[in-house]
């Protein structure tokens, strides 16, 4: 087998294989010679088949197997002698002509193709001991835990009939349909539905407007979705909601004592307060990391520039253009805040290639360290994606057995988590206290 670069522009490669017609033939042959005693034809016993019979009739077969032999040995050959790594999966150009095909798969010609390849480039991983960033980290104010406490008495609450119009905390029995520009929309319609005002369990601005109706009255409640609202068929566009109320309740008054907690399954109300308090620090400790690896990102992406392989930039860029191509064909001109497709493409490009090079830059860092996904931290992310689909976690347990793409899915974000977790041991980390608002604020809002 001949190997020769034909072009090395780059981070592109090609290479014209050559594999002679003897040495095709000679393989062909092998193959043959393994399965001349496992078939079966009619007026022969097995093993007694003539050769070039059997080659009649299972040459064209065979050969596409020894074809795909050939093509991955020389793969390897050119990874392994080059010493390069590949971006993807190498383009192969087979000869098309069937004049051709047929000299080669007989043993009559050489067999002459071309392999196109892009190489992952070099990457030197500066000096991570030298980043330098800070965590920002907040406490939980006690008005938090109260409100948060508040709620729960309120969700528990029992409650009874009332006359008189609706207030805060009262709960009522609403049908509604929701419509778009008069056009009703789906999952925006309801018979029977219990609501408690102040429970914000319906979008900003429509509970609010409940307040003071009475059981009977037919109410126009006029909203507006959230731009980020998470069916972005609707996002940022303004609903008008018909709503009747059938009826009106009030909640007992409710003590936060032990006997409440212990309902709820808690030993004691400070038990109750404790936990209450440990949940919402979670949330904080979460947004906490993700504004620290944020920042630990910055400073890689500002610190490493190296070449990239066009066409993995050219899908990540395309994966997200296409999810901008459905904002924009909900959000319209609040997406686009005034700017041109072109202005638009521009800008998540960079997104792109920033991805791309955070992406391999990550991975030669944890390849580089031995980080590794170990086989229990994979189960327990199938386990926890399993629950939550409740009564399906059998199906969803085998989908990801059977799916090794789906389960590479679940092992990358495990994998950068750690690779992060190494680098900020190593990095100077400095904590810096920061309000509630700055802690949870948009980083890309405030670079702006």
């Amino acid at each position: 087998m001949q190997v020769q670069e034909t072009l090395a522009e780059g981070l592109k490669r090609e290479y014209r294989i050559t594999v002679p017609a003897k040495d095709l033939d000679g393989r062909i042959n092998t193959k043959l010679d393994e399965i001349k005693d496992k078939v079966k034809i009619n007026g022969f016993r097995p093993g007694k088949v003539p050769a070039a019979h059997l080659k009649r009739l299972y040459g064209r077969s065979v050969f596409g197997e020894v074809l795909q032999e050939v093509m991955t040995e020389a793969n390897r050959q050119i990874v392994d002698e080059k010493n390069v790594k590949l971006a993807m999966q190498p383009k192969v150009s087979l000869p098309e002509d069937e004049k051709e095909v047929e000299e080669v798969s007989e043993g009559r010609a050489d067999l002459t193709y071309k392999v196109e390849m892009e190489i992952l480039p070099e990457i030197v991983v500066g000096d991570l001991k030298a980043i330098a960033i800070e965590k920002p980290v907040a406490d939980v104010p006690d008005e938090e835990v109260q409100d948060t406490l508040d709620r729960i008495v309120l969700q528990n609450a029992t409650y009874e009939p009332k006359d008189g119009a609706a207030a805060d905390k009262d709960k009522v029995i609403i049908d509604f349909v929701g419509s778009i520009d008069g056009v009703e929309f789906e999952g925006g319609k309801g018979e029977d539905h219990p609501l408690i005002i102040g429970s914000g369990q319906f979008i900003p601005g429509f509970e609010e407007q409940l307040i003071g109706v009475k059981a009977g009255d037919a109410k126009d409640v006029k909203v507006s979705f959230p731009a980020d609202y998470r069916a972005t068929e609707l996002a940022g566009k303004e609903a008008v909601f018909k709503v009747n109320v059938k009826g009106i309740e009030s909640p007992k008054e409710a003590a936060l004592d032990d006997e409440f907690a212990k309902q709820l399954g808690m030993e004691s109300a400070d038990k109750l307060k404790e936990t209450v308090r440990e949940q919402i620090a979670s949330g904080y400790t979460q947004a906490s990391r993700q504004r620290m690896k944020r920042s630990l990102l910055d400073a890689l992406d500002a610190t490493h520039k190296f070449e990239l392989p066009p066409t993995l930039v050219e899908q990540e860029f395309a994966n997200i253009w296409a999810q901008v191509e459905k904002e924009l064909a909900t959000g319209g001109d609040k997406v686009r805040e005034g700017k041109t497709d072109d202005q638009l493409k521009a800008e998540y490009r960079v997104i792109s290639e920033r991805r791309v090079r955070l992406g391999l830059l990550l991975a030669e860092i944890g390849e580089k360290n031995n980080i590794q996904v170990t086989n229990d931290e994979v189960t327990k992310a199938v386990v926890e994606r399993a629950r939550q689909f409740p009564g399906q976690e059998q199906m969803v347990w085998e989908f990801y057995q059977k799916n090794a793409e789906a389960l590479a899915e679940l092992r990358a974000p495990i994998f950068e988590e750690k690779v992060v977790d190494y680098i900020v041991e190593l990095a100077k980390v400095t904590e810096k206290k920061v309000s509630k608002d700055e802690l949870f604020a948009d980083p890309d809002e405030k670079a702006a």
